[in-house]
């Protein structure tokens, strides 16, 4: 079988995060620089040997530069000191029908942990340029406060500020290369 390389098309993805804030409404955040890479055996994600994601913490984006400067520092991402959040599949497995769960070890802060996401499989198609794409539709949630994003203030009625809890989405359209 012949080993398939995978890139991300950043025209047709995007890699988001949602947060409760004042526990009351949710702050929506993206990231504006990331890659995505995959080798898979011919075209079959679960003969996936490798799928590896960073993100460029710097580009952050809230749409609140107040906001985005404080996640880049040393409260939140230090993105001086961590400046790539990464991901690195070990596990691709369908669950049922087009679900799957992709098991793997995210680093935020220069800490590391398994994660498992889901991932929903969109298909293969051939675009109208002869391009080869996959799509996928990738959720999961992690707690902020075990890769050390332990900042919080308390408001005077005594509800935290920013929930423990960050819910991931994105959608992700990988391209065929050579």
């Amino acid at each position: 079988m012949a080993t398939t390389k995978w890139a991300v098309d950043p025209m047709h993805s995007e890699v988001q995060f949602k947060v409760k804030h004042l526990m009351i409404t949710t702050v929506t955040g993206y990231f504006q620089s990331f890659h995505v890479e995959a080798e898979t055996e011919d075209e079959q994600f679960t003969s996936a040997s490798s799928v590896v994601f960073s993100a460029d913490v710097n580009s952050i984006n809230t749409n609140n530069e107040q906001r985005d400067t404080h996640l880049k520092s040393a409260d939140f991402f230090d993105a001086e000191n961590h400046g790539e959040i990464r991901f690195v599949g070990s596990k691709y497995e369908n669950v049922g029908d087009d679900d799957y769960q992709l098991h793997g070890d995210l680093t935020i802060r220069g800490i590391t942990k398994p994660v498992t996401v889901k991932v929903e499989f969109g298909g293969i198609v051939v675009d109208p340029y002869g391009q080869t794409k996959a799509g996928f539709t990738v959720t999961g949630k992690i707690s902020r406060k075990e890769f050390g994003l332990t900042w919080n203030a308390v408001t005077e009625a005594g509800s935290v500020v920013v929930s423990d809890e960050i819910k991931l989405q994105a959608e992700i359209q990988l391209v065929k290369q050579g």
